[in-house]
């Protein structure tokens, strides 16, 4: 395996930055490898054997698909392989999956499915993509299992594959973009959508006609598997059309303040204005909850993640790798907003506290390019950092440098909006791998909290001022706000109700009447407060 390093140096793009806790402290890193003959892939299903080989299924060779019906998700960018791969030995194995069954070949060879491993079996949930046997683009209503331990052995060997597959149909199971998550024996398939036909950005009206259904759901199920049969029992679903209605988003194993495990569904696409949500639904073996109260502005799209706990603290970290996000933040730490939801570089955090708040960082360090959505994080096998699999804990990590896993494939795209001009050419798959580090030795603070200041992002002008001046700003949610101008004797000379959208917003306020001197505009709302000098001419 080739080994390339980046070179930390005052002029070199540095992939390090620190998290900074009252109890703990530490450093996440990402170093490029190079994995020989890895294959280029986003949206894929995973799992691992015994021995920390990876097995790859599903998912896309290209990059973001195309606008125009006939070459969006087409059948010759389908993954049609299975991989095997050793990132310890530097070793790749593949053959192709159409010698198996036609019904399990199909949805396997599908993208966005829904997966989970329980011991050595990967569970793999509805897909979208061509149907030969259908003739038509469609979701698959099946769930299959996959024995990973026979299959991986069955690739390098190049035996026979057919006997490591089961599927059964179940119309619950036909979902794509939604996510899967286990817990005391149940599944939990949320959010994603039933979508049928060609994809087609001028709506079902115009040209190739499709069908479009949002879940609106998280489903739960238990899956019966004696290694030859295969059943779905305890079926029940949670609906609502306001908070459910989301696909394509990052769903993340949590542990609440109270210590209960669960998922939190991070943002996601999309809201009744065909915009990305910012707000969260927490789950657990109770029910759902949604959270108003935070609003996530840095990832809105499915890429890799790591859920972090801090026992110490009681505090819930969660880590977004790249992706694509509706907000960035400029150079001088204030949010700016591209409803297109374009291709960022940017590696956040998303805290949940002791106290239930939640709060969003900007990491000070950036994925190298455009990359991150549809890729995967591949974690150790190793129970003495992780708990269930895949949630870090980060108090059992040494004061040193420490592997914790590995971030996989993902689309990489030449330019931040693409969609309206893509021809094929400014995106592609990724083989790329990144080692993915915890450091607690050599920490210091390198992160920017999204509050006050640059959420509302308060400007004034003219500034002097002498009869009118322009108040802008940014509306983070729904929750009231209010503009209140101070005296420099701090009082109260003129108090303004705002009624704006989330997004940017103008109000122009008179002043001519106010004496020369220099006032205080501060604006308010429930979660954040922030003000600027304004002169009075």
């Amino acid at each position: 395996m080739k080994n390339r390093k980046i070179i930390m140096s005052f002029l070199a793009l540095s992939l390090t930055t620190s998290i900074v806790k009252s109890q703990e402290e530490f450093n996440v890193e990402i170093e490029p490898v190079t994995i020989t003959n890895a294959p280029a892939l986003h949206s894929f299903s995973w799992g691992k054997t015994k021995d920390n080989k990876w097995v790859f299924v599903g998912g896309r060779i290209e990059g973001l698909h195309q606008r125009q019906p006939n070459s969006a998700f087409t059948e010759n960018f389908n993954n049609k392989n299975i991989f095997v791969i050793d990132p310890v030995t530097d070793e790749v194995w593949s053959t192709s999956l159409s010698n198996i069954p036609a019904s399990i070949y199909e949805q396997l060879q599908s993208t966005n499915q829904q997966f989970y491993q329980r011991d050595s079996t990967l569970y793999i949930t509805g897909g979208y993509g061509y149907s030969a046997t259908q003739a038509d683009h469609v979701t698959y209503k099946n769930l299959t299992a996959i024995d990973i331990e026979g299959v991986a052995n069955a690739v390098i060997n190049n035996a026979p594959l057919t006997s490591f597959f089961r599927q059964i149909t179940d119309v619950t199971m036909g979902v794509t973009g939604g996510q899967l998550g286990y817990l005391d024996g149940v599944f939990y398939l949320a959010g994603g959508q039933y979508f049928e036909g060609r994809y087609n950005p001028m709506g079902p009206n115009n040209g190739p006609g499709f069908i479009q259904a949002y879940t609106d759901e998280i489903r739960t199920f238990k899956i019966v598997d004696d290694g030859t049969n295969l059943s779905i029992t305890n079926y029940a679903a949670q609906n609502s059309t306001t908070d459910l209605h989301r696909r394509d988003y990052n769903m993340s194993p949590q542990v609440f303040p109270n210590g209960e495990l669960g998922f939190t569904m991070f943002s996601g696409v999309f809201d009744p204005n065909n915009l990305p949500y910012l707000n969260s639904v927490n789950i657990t073996t109770s029910g759902y909850e949604v959270n108003n109260n935070f609003t996530q502005y840095l990832s809105q799209y499915h890429s890799a993640k790591i859920p972090v706990y801090d026992s110490t603290d009681k505090a819930m970290h969660t880590l977004f790798f790249g992706g694509l996000s509706q907000y960035t933040l400029d150079g001088a730490g204030n949010l700016v907003q591209d409803d297109n939801v374009p291709f960022v570089k940017t590696i956040s955090k998303v805290t949940r506290l002791q106290d239930s708040t939640m709060q969003e960082v900007k990491l000070n360090i950036e994925m190298p390019t455009l990359l991150g959505a549809g890729a995967e994080f591949i974690p150790l096998s190793d129970t003495n950092i992780y708990m269930h699999k895949e949630i870090l804990k980060i108090n059992k990590i040494p004061n040193q440098k420490t592997l914790i896993g590995y971030i996989v494939g993902g689309i990489e795209s030449a330019a931040a909006n693409i969609f309206f001009v893509n021809d094929g050419t400014q995106s592609s798959a990724s083989s790329q791998v990144f080692k993915v580090y915890i450091n607690k030795s050599n920490v210091g603070v390198h992160e920017v909290t999204l509050k006050g200041d640059n959420v509302y992002n308060l400007k004034l002008s003219p500034n002097p001022a002498k009869d009118n001046v322009m108040i802008d700003f940014f509306v983070p949610d729904n929750t009231p706000i209010s503009i209140v101008i101070y005296n420099i004797l701090g009082k109260q000379v003129k108090t303004i109700a705002v009624n704006k959208e989330i997004g940017q917003a103008s109000m122009q306020v008179d002043v001519k009447e106010f004496p020369i001197g220099e006032y205080i505009v501060q604006i308010k709302g429930s979660n954040y407060s922030t003000q600027k000098i304004l002169i009075k001419q």
